[in-house]
C-alpha cells in the first residue's frame, strides 16, 4: 500500500514538475517570439522612416523645381507685359499725334468750306448778273429762251426723232407681239370647245296643238299653276306644236321645260299633278347642277372642294354672258390660264382655280347685293379657298389691284375666251353705245377733225388737222386716246387706235 502511495505521489510530483518546466519553457519561447516580433517591427519602422524621408526629400525637390518654373514663367510674362505696355504707349502717342493732325485738317476743311461757300455765292451772283445782262441784250427771259431752243431743236431733229421712235416701237412691238402670239396661240390651239348660246326664252316642242288646251286648263288654272310654281312666263301663241317658256333665270326655265315635258308624256295635267312634277323636276335639275360642277372640276383637274361650292359652280351651266355659257367659259378660261402659266413659269393650279371660279358670283348675284366679283370673293372666303386663288380671280375686271402674276393671267384668259370671234353676242344698243363712246373720247382731244369706229369697235381711226398736229404730236395723241379708252371703257379684247395726219396741196390750172 505504501508503495502504491509513493508511486502515486511520485507521479503527481513528476506531473507538477513537468507542468512547471513546461510553463517556464513556454515563457522562454514566448519571450523569444516577442523579441523577434519587436525586432521585425523596429526594422519595419526604420525602413518606413527611411522611405518617408526619401519621399519627403523628393517632394521638396519637386516643389522647389515647380517654384523655380513659376518664378521663371512669371518673369517672362512680366517681360511680355512690359513689352505690350511699351507698344500701347507708343500707339497712344501716335493716336494723339493723329488726333492733333485731324483737328488741324478739320479746321482747314472748315476754312476751305467757308471759302467755297463764299465762292459759290459770288459765282451765283455773277451768274445771275450775267443772266440778267443776257436777258437784257436778248430781250427775252430764260424760260422763253429754253422753250425757243427746245422748239428749234425739235423742229430741226423731228425727222430723226420720229424715225428713232418708230424704229424702237417696231422692234419692241415685233418682239413682244411675236412672243405673245406664240404663248397665246399655243394655249388656244391646245384647247377648244363648243359654245352654247342661251337666250332668255326656251322653246318646248309639243306632240300636237291639242296639248296646248290641256296645258292652259280650265280658266287657265294649269298654266297659272305652272307659272306660279316655276317663276316663269309660259307663252302659248300661234306657233304650231310649240310653246315658249320665258324668264331671265335659266334654272327656272329649265325646271319649267322639264316639268312640261313630263306632264305631256304622262298625260295627266291638273294642279296637284303639276305640283308633284315640278318638285321632281327641281330635284332632277339640282342633281344635274351638282353633276355639272363635279364634271367641271374633273375636267379642269383642280382637286375637290366643298359640295356647296361645287353646287354653285354647277349653277353656272345655266347662266350666260352675252350668249356665252358661263360654266363653259370658265372651264375654257381655266385651261387657257393653266397653259399660259406653264409657258411663263407661274403657279398653274392657282391660275386654273382663279379662272374657274372667277365668275362664281354670277351664280347668286340675283339673291345677294353687290357686283359678281365682290360676291365671288365673299363666297370663296366663306369656303376657306386659298387667298392666292381669291387674289387671282378678283382682278379680272380691275375692281381690285393685281396681286400676282396669276391675276394677270386670269384676266388675259378672260379676254382670250370672251374676245374671240363668235364667242359672245352683243345687243345692238350696247354695240352702238360702245361705238359712240369710242368716237366721243377721240373727239374730246384738240386738233381732231373726225373719227370713225370700225371693225365692230375693234379699231378707231382718228383724222387730225395737219396744221395743228405734227408727226410727233400724232404719236403722243394716239397714246393719250388709247389710255383714256382704257380708263373709261369696259370692252373685251383690244382696240386699235390709228391717228391719220394727211396734208393735201390743191391748185387749179386756169
Amino acid at each position: 500500500m505504501e508503495l502504491e502511495l509513493y508511486s502515486i505521489l511520485g507521479l503527481i510530483g513528476a506531473l507538477v514538475l513537468g507542468l512547471i518546466a513546461g510553463y517556464f519553457l513556454s515563457r522562454v519561447l514566448i519571450s523569444k517570439r516577442v523579441a523577434s516580433a519587436n525586432a521585425k517591427a523596429e526594422a519595419m519602422l526604420t525602413d518606413a522612416k527611411s522611405k518617408s524621408q526619401d519621399l519627403l526629400l523628393e517632394a521638396k525637390n519637386k516643389s522647389l523645381k515647380l517654384l523655380e518654373d513659376a518664378k521663371k514663367e512669371e518673369t517672362e510674362r512680366r517681360q511680355q507685359l512690359m513689352g505690350l505696355e511699351k507698344i500701347v504707349a507708343k500707339r497712344e502717342e501716335e493716336l494723339d499725334g493723329k488726333l492733333v493732325d485731324l483737328e488741324k485738317q478739320k479746321e482747314t476743311l472748315i476754312q476751305k468750306g467757308q471759302q467755297i461757300e463764299k465762292l459759290k455765292t459770288e459765282m451765283a451772283a455773277g451768274v445771275e448778273k450775267q443772266k440778267n445782262e443776257i436777258e437784257r441784250v436778248a430781250g427775252m427771259k430764260k424760260d422763253e429762251a429754253m422753250e425757243l431752243l427746245l422748239k428749234n431743236t425739235e423742229k430741226e431733229y423731228s425727222n430723226d426723232l420720229l424715225n428713232k421712235i418708230k424704229k424702237l416701237e417696231q422692234d419692241n412691238n415685233a418682239e413682244i407681239e411675236k412672243r405673245a402670239r406664240e404663248v397665246v396661240t399655243l394655249a388656244i390651239q391646245r384647247y377648244s370647245s363648243s359654245q352654247i348660246a342661251d337666250v332668255t326664252s326656251t322653246v318646248v316642242s309639243l306632240p300636237s296643238d291639242d296639248v296646248k288646251g290641256k296645258i292652259i286648263g280650265k280658266e287657265g288654272r294649269n298654266i297659272k299653276t305652272i307659272e306660279r310654281l316655276t317663276g316663269v312666263d309660259v307663252i302659248i301663241d300661234d306657233t304650231p306644236e310649240a310653246l315658249v317658256v320665258s324668264g331671265f333665270d335659266p334654272v327656272r326655265r329649265q325646271i319649267a321645260k322639264t316639268a312640261i315635258d313630263k306632264l305631256i308624256a304622262d298625260g295627266r295635267i291638273h294642279p296637284a299633278r303639276i305640283e308633284e312634277v315640278v318638285e321632281k323636276s327641281k330635284e332632277e335639275i339640282n342633281e344635274k347642277i351638282r353633276q355639272a360642277g363635279e364634271a367641271a372640276l374633273l375636267e379642269v383637274g383642280v382637286g375637290t372642294f366643298d359640295p356647296k361650292l361645287v353646287f354653285l359652280l354647277g349653277r353656272l351651266a345655266f347662266r350666260t354672258s352675252y350668249g356665252q355659257n358661263v360654266l363653259l367659259h370658265s372651264i375654257e378660261m381655266a385651261h387657257i390660264a393653266g397653259m399660259l402659266a406653264e409657258e411663263i413659269g407661274a403657279n398653274v393650279m392657282v391660275a386654273k382655280k382663279g379662272a374657274l371660279f372667277h365668275d362664281i358670283g354670277k351664280a347668286v348675284d340675283h339673291e345677294v347685293q353687290g357686283t359678281h366679283v365682290e360676291i365671288g370673293r365673299k363666297i370663296l372666303k366663306k369656303f376657306n379657298v386659298d387667298e392666292r386663288v381669291i387674289g387671282a380671280m378678283e382682278a379680272h375686271h380691275e375692281e381690285y389691284p393685281y396681286s400676282s402674276i396669276e391675276s394677270r393671267l386670269v384676266q388675259a384668259a378672260d379676254a382670250i375666251s370672251g374676245g374671240r370671234p363668235g364667242a359672245r353676242r352683243d345687243t345692238v344698243e350696247a354695240y352702238l353705245k360702245r361705238l359712240e363712246d369710242l368716237e366721243n373720247i377721240a373727239n374730246s382731244f384738240d386738233g381732231v377733225e373726225k373719227t370713225y369706229a370700225i371693225q365692230a369697235g375693234r379699231e378707231l381711226r382718228v383724222f387730225v388737222t395737219p396744221s395743228d398736229i405734227d408727226d410727233l404730236t400724232a404719236i403722243k395723241l394716239s397714246r393719250d386716246i388709247a389710255k383714256k379708252i382704257q380708263d373709261e371703257m369696259q370692252y373685251p379684247g383690244e382696240i386699235k387706235v390709228t391717228v391719220i395726219r394727211e396734208t393735201r396741196a390743191i391748185e387749179y390750172a386756169r
